[in-house]
């Protein structure tokens, strides 16, 4: 957290996942690992959690959402606030220049839920975060 504050209670991660059973998987991994769940299925859900959540430990991302959405939205807003995020996608064919564009650490599907949520628990206590996803020598180390 900003300015070395501690939490109280489950720390909150941010699951934007459209597939419900993809998302009940990760949702449990998160309260396994002690977390929070908060659970988006589009880009406005998911900025609308963002807004009205304070202290968002980290989040998941699924890169194509339904409707032809994808999660570039979410993620600047992320960026903009300085949480941490990873992507989760099985849509890479067609999603490859947005999982670029954004340049956060990919877990392509299927990948186990448990190692998906450790994995963004890790990123979460990077420092600075921000700086390991522009620099691809540290991306390629993560």
């Amino acid at each position: 957290l900003p300015g070395g504050q501690r939490m109280r209670g489950p720390s909150p991660i941010l699951l934007v996942e459209d597939n419900p059973l993809i998302r009940m998987d990760l949702e449990w991994a998160g309260e396994d690992h002690g977390c929070r769940a908060i659970c988006a299925t589009s880009c406005a859900e998911g900025i609308r959690a963002i807004e009205r959540t304070p202290h968002i430990h980290v989040a998941v991302l699924d890169v194509s959402l339904k409707g032809g959405e994808n999660c570039e939205a979410v993620a600047r807003e992320l960026d903009r606030r300085d949480i941490p995020y990873l992507l989760h996608s099985g849509d890479l064919d067609r999603q490859n220049e947005t999982v670029r564009r954004l340049g956060a650490q990919l877990f392509p599907k299927p990948a186990s839920a448990e190692r998906v949520v450790a994995a963004a628990l890790r990123l979460a206590e990077e420092e600075p975060w921000i700086a390991r996803r522009t620099d691809p020598g540290l991306a390629a180390e993560a």
